[in-house]
C-alpha cells in the first residue's frame, strides 16, 4: 500500500481518467416519421468507417469527413428519399452533432478551436470551428450544379452544416474561396470540416480543465 505522502498515490485513478478521456465515443439514434438514423462516432482509436444513408453522394462526403478527421464513423440511415433527400440529410447532421456533443463530454482539455484549408483541384475552401457551446453558422459557397448523384440537391449542403452547427453546439465557418466544379467545392468543404474538427477535439495535456475563462464551454 502507498502511504499518504507517496507521490504514486492515485495513479490508478489518474490512468483510468486518462483512458476515459482518450476513448471518446457515442451512439445516437434518431427516429421520426421521416427518418430512422443511428450514428456511432469515435473520436480516438478506432477509425473504421461504414456509411449507408441511401444517398450515394452524401455517403461519399461523410466518408471523407471521417477519414480526414481520423474518426471512427458508422452511419445507418433510412429516410423518405422518395420525397427528396432533405429530411435524411438534415437529420443525419443533427444526429452526428449530437453524437459529437456526447462523445466530447465536459470538453475538458480539448483544443476547442480548429481550422483547415483544403484544396480539391481548382477549388479551395477554408473551415474554422470553435466548439464553444454557442451554435452559429457562417456559410459562403455557391453551386452551379443543382443536383449531384441523381438525388442530392446541392442546396442541402448549407442545410447540413446548419444542422451540424446547431446540434454540435459549435461556431462553424465554411468559406469556399473559389472553384468551378461543384463536386470539388463540396468535397473540399467536407474534407476541411473533418480536418478542422480533428484539431478542435484534440486533447492538449497543457490545458487545465476547459479551454475558457468562463470555466465551461
Amino acid at each position: 500500500m502507498y502511504g499518504s505522502g507517496d507521490s504514486r498515490k492515485g495513479l490508478p485513478n489518474d490512468k483510468e481518467d486518462t483512458m476515459m478521456r482518450t476513448n471518446r465515443s457515442a451512439t445516437v439514434t434518431r427516429k421520426t416519421g421521416e427518418t430512422d438514423i443511428t450514428i456511432t462516432l469515435t473520436l480516438d482509436g478506432n477509425q473504421d468507417i461504414h456509411v449507408d444513408t441511401g444517398i450515394g453522394f452524401l455517403d461519399h462526403m461523410l466518408h471523407l469527413l471521417a477519414k480526414h478527421g481520423r474518426f471512427g464513423l458508422a452511419v445507418k440511415a433510412v429516410g423518405d428519399t422518395y420525397v427528396d433527400a432533405h429530411h435524411t440529410v438534415e437529420d443525419i447532421a443533427l444526429t452526428l452533432g449530437q453524437a459529437l456533443t456526447q462523445a466530447l463530454g465536459d470538453k475538458a482539455g480539448i483544443e476547442r478551436y480548429g481550422d483547415a484549408w483544403v484544396p480539391m483541384d481548382e477549388a479551395l475552401t477554408q473551415v474554422v470551428i470553435d466548439l464553444s457551446g454557442r451554435p452559429y453558422l457562417v456559410f459562403n459557397g455557391e453551386f452551379t450544379t443543382p443536383v449531384l448523384g441523381g438525388n442530392f440537391e446541392t442546396e442541402l449542403v448549407e442545410d447540413f452544416f446548419q444542422a451540424l452547427a446547431v446540434s454540435g453546439a459549435m461556431n462553424l465557418h465554411v468559406r469556399n474561396e473559389y472553384g468551378r466544379n461543384t463536386h470539388h467545392i463540396i468535397e473540399s468543404m467536407f474534407k476541411a470540416t473533418g480536418r478542422a474538427l480533428r484539431k478542435a477535439v484534440t486533447i492538449n495535456p497543457d490545458i487545465q480543465g476547459v479551454n475558457s475563462t468562463k470555466g465551461m464551454i
